[in-house]
């Protein structure tokens, strides 16, 4: 049996806005699987190997529930346009380049390699068109310790003419391959993509619909965005009064659809996606990057629906989720104020369950260290940090959204696994 056993300051969150924590316990997992958190050592640990933290904090890992891997090469660039505009002047012309492996071997393993050092082990990502490419992302995630989906994106109209493109056949057909070589993965799998309404046609989408109900497979894409999107949408699909309906027609709507954005989603939409049991991944910085909007997080919340986070690079332009739960709660103080003062913003303890339990639960874990989850943990230091006076752990963990040493992520644990340490070389 594998034992794993850290003691330090332990900080989860086991429900919105609420944070348990302990000094000085100890976390303890068997075979990769949480037992439990102790303030004692049980009788029967006694004698094993513990890892001590120290005073350091040992907090659950992220799940980064979407982004766009093959535009981490562009990340800080674009900002300059609204959406639509900028996946032709930007996002595509990048995205063609991983028809190139050895490029995409380069790029995916670095990009990997990020994610772990930042505490991200869970994700959902889409991939671009390529196939062989998306198996070289999925290899490199894995082979670093990233678990979680990735998506051959399907995009069979409106992509970039003779430099990003496929037929509807090629489509069906390169997805099917993929779906092929996906067998060996053991912690990365696969998941639908879409790359939204107007780039696929309806026989691409009927396809995929069949394909998740045969298959069990999961589905990803986006859902009002951008309001001249929205537009595009109607002019497409007139039968479908709104734009969830485009995706719920083919199949594409269920608990197991994530769905990013959902800046523009009204009542009637929202309410779609919450009897559905649609995840919604909001993603702050994306959103005011190319001037989508502000997603009604709070609004979202309080009518029961299902919410975590995303960078959405190379929308967004940072991969670490600290910066994007603190631009979580950011962009929410902008819309209390453009709601009049009538909406609360998020706290850091309602950000911090976005980002790590909520999208936890998108994997089948339970909220926080659960015993019987997987063990997804990391290690934050900020003892180089100034200290104005003794600080509670949840004091500590609010400085460690908004302001972190640079190396403030000492050690990373992935479905049991160690799979960072900042001590070793």
């Amino acid at each position: 049996m594998a034992l794993t056993i850290l003691k330090g300051t332990i900080v989860s969150a086991p429900s919105l806005g609420r944070l348990d924590s302990m000094e000085d316990g100890f976390l303890v997992a068997e075979d990769g699987r949480i037992t439990g958190v102790y303030l004692v050592l049980p009788e029967r640990f006694s004698g094993a190997p513990v890892t001590d933290c120290g005073g350091d904090l040992i907090v659950p890992s992220f799940a980064d529930l979407h982004l766009h891997a093959p535009q981490y090469p562009m990340l800080g660039m674009g900002m300059d346009l609204p959406l639509l505009e900028w996946l032709e002047a930007y996002a595509f012309p990048t995205e063609a380049r991983f028809a190139d492996l050895d490029y995409a071997r380069t790029v995916y393993r670095r990009l990997a390699a990020e994610l772990i050092r930042h505490g991200t082990t869970r994700v959902c990502m889409f991939s671009s068109l390529h196939t062989d490419a998306t198996l070289v992302l999925m290899e490199e995630l894995e082979r670093a310790g990233v678990t979680g989906y990735v998506g051959k994106v399907n995009m069979d109209r409106n992509s970039a003419p003779g430099l990003l493109e496929e037929t509807t056949e090629q489509s069906k057909r390169e997805t099917l391959r993929w779906l092929d070589a996906c067998g060996d993965f053991r912690r990365v799998h696969p998941m639908l993509t879409p790359r939204f309404t107007p780039s696929c046609t309806n026989g691409l989408l009927a396809f995929l619909g069949k394909l998740a109900k045969e298959r069990g497979l999961p589905v990803q894409s986006h859902l009002s965005e951008n309001s001249a999107e929205m537009d595009w949408v109607r002019q497409l699909h007139p039968d479908c009064a709104q734009y969830w309906q485009t995706y719920a027609k083919y199949g594409l709507w269920n608990d197991r659809t994530v769905m990013a954005h959902c800046v523009w989603s009204d009542e009637r939409e929202r309410a779609a996606m919450r009897d559905a049991g649609v995840t919604v991944v909001h993603c702050a910085n994306s959103n005011q990057n190319i001037c989508s909007g502000v997603a009604p997080v709070r609004v979202m919340l309080d009518e029961g629906l299902q919410v975590a986070l995303g960078s959405d690079i190379a929308g967004g332009d940072q991969l670490d989720m600290f910066d994007v739960v603190a631009s979580s709660i950011r962009a929410s103080k902008a819309r209390r104020m453009m709601d009049g003062w009538q909406t609360a913003f998020l706290t850091v303890a309602e950000a911090w369950f976005l980002g790590t339990s909520a999208g936890a639960a998108f994997f089948g874990a339970k909220p926080g260290f659960a015993p019987g989850n997987p063990l997804h943990a990391m290690v934050i230091r900020d003892s180089g940090l100034p200290q104005p006076h003794p600080l509670t752990a949840a004091q500590r963990l609010e400085r460690a959204v908004y302001r972190r040493q640079s190396d403030a992520v000492r050690a990373v644990w992935s479905e049991g696994r160690q799979v960072f340490s900042a001590e070793q070389p």
